[in-house]
């Protein structure tokens, strides 16, 4: 991912002892590379005394909108005076982004104490691992039960605990939830999870314990039938997107939008949210609904914290504007369904003259069905690449790229800074200089996104 250059408050000595550490989590197998066994990450846990079962958890799953989504959640928990964790993935600039308590991230040196912390025993589990010809535990699971430590150790009240990949092996399901939200399910991950939603969904089905309260947002047939069997297999409550649950009515807002939002509890009228998006909406009451099946049960909460709490929710890198003059929005949108939902709102959100897009694409993701969904709202695109060893090809995306825009309207450059600058070059040409017609969008990876808003300045 991106460098990690912790927080302005951490000393130099913190910041390298931070860079030691993540070199070493970061030497160890990556977070796409799974395998289908939670084992390690429960003896890992059994071993630390269980830390996961030290505070109530809301687990989210899906396949896009689960970052968001979480922090919606966290946000609104914290507003109703609970200490809150938050653990999402991947991060944008720094690793400490991904474990975060009462909305901040760890410090440098409470990262370094979390991993110095659940060290000897993440070494037990690697060498019974070893014996027994297994392999270490992954990245991720080091990360998740560094989560699971801090969290414990601050102590937290409530932890929202996003899901890595899939669900029923992921890392994260070894929580024992009272809520789990499972936001829109699409193919994405198809190398590991699938290429088929009936089994996609049976992966992310897996975060549906006993007696769960489960918030499902609208799916496809096929995939909410695999839901319901599992909820009703496992007794667990459901509350459904469309039928208990529903975005009333929003419109476009400056800065954002309003909502009115239904939940079991009643009607939220006028919630400001300040992303754009109708996708934002969906994820807003999906993260209502699930807050208030925590703290209530049944009945609506008050309407000043929830207010209070939507219109300070953040969520970095969808849509988020880094650069004015030209217009420059950073999007990590990485599957097909996640670029048709920024299509939609590019268009609903800005109105420009002239929108460059600027497209990396990692090799197992389905680049030709990302570049069809935003072709649409680009006049032109430039290819590049991210630093990961996993980016696609530049020649080769170009090529994809050229299929779906045409010669005409694809350029290539080989760096993320080129190509940024060439982007905001064309739209600017095209628009005479006008500053409000001229727009670049950055997307197709979460990884292109993160350098650019390191490259762009944005903390």
């Amino acid at each position: 991912m991106s460098g990690d250059p912790g927080r302005p408050t951490d000393s130099p000595e913190e910041l390298d002892a931070l860079r030691e550490v993540y070199a070493g989590i970061l030497a160890r197998a990556p977070e796409h590379d799974v395998g289908p066994s939670t084992a390690r990450i429960e003896a890992v846990c059994d071993l630390l005394g269980h830390p996961e079962r030290a505070y109530r958890v809301l687990h989210v799953a899906g396949t896009n909108g689960k970052t968001s989504t979480s922090r919606m959640a966290e946000r609104l928990l914290r507003e109703h005076g609970l200490r809150t964790g938050l653990f999402t993935s991947p991060h944008l600039t720094s690793v400490t982004e991904r474990i975060q308590v009462d909305g901040e991230p760890l410090s440098a040196a409470a990262f370094v104490a979390a991993w110095q912390d659940v060290a000897p025993f993440v070494h037990m589990v690697d060498v019974r691992s070893a014996e027994s010809g297994g392999p270490r535990m992954s990245f991720f699971e080091v990360l998740t039960v560094m989560a699971f430590a801090a969290f414990a150790d601050a102590p937290v009240d409530v932890a929202v605990v996003e899901v890595g990949m899939g669900g029923r092996w992921d890392a994260t399901n070894v929580v024992e939830p009272e809520v789990a939200v499972i936001t829109p399910i699409a193919r994405d991950h198809e190398r590991w999870l699938g290429h088929d939603l009936v089994d996609i969904a049976g992966e992310k089905a897996g975060v549906l314990k006993e007696h769960v309260t489960a918030v499902v947002a609208e799916q496809r047939e096929e995939v909410e039938g695999v839901l319901l069997a599992a909820a009703a297999e496992r007794g667990a409550r459901v509350l459904r997107e469309g039928i208990d649950l529903e975005v009333a009515t929003r419109q476009v807002a400056v800065g954002g939008q309003v909502m009115d939002l239904r939940t079991p509890g009643g009607l939220y009228t006028g919630i400001f949210v300040p992303l754009h998006g109708e996708h934002q909406a969906h994820n807003a009451v999906l993260a209502l609904t699930a807050v208030e099946a925590m703290l209530r049960g049944v009945g609506a909460l008050d309407a000043a914290p929830v207010e209070a709490a939507f219109a300070d929710t953040h969520s970095p890198g969808r849509l988020e504007v880094v650069r004015t003059s030209p217009t420059v929005i950073v999007d990590a949108a990485h599957n097909p369904h996640g670029a048709e939902a920024t299509a939609v709102a590019l268009a609903e959100a800005f109105s420009f003259e002239r929108l460059v897009g600027v497209v990396a694409v990692l090799a197992d993701k389905d680049a030709e069905q990302i570049l069809a969904a935003l072709e649409p709202v680009l006049d032109e695109v430039v290819v590049t690449r991210s630093s990961s060893d996993r980016a696609l090809d530049v020649a080769e995306l170009a090529e994809i790229a050229i299929d779906v825009f045409g010669e005409d309207r694809v350029h290539t450059a080989e760096r993320l800074d080129e190509a940024i600058a060439r982007a905001a070059d064309l739209a600017e040409q095209a628009t005479d200089g006008s500053p409000t017609g001229a727009g670049v969008l950055v997307t197709g990876s979460i990884t292109v996104v993160a350098e650019a808003r390191i490259l762009l300045g944005r903390p």
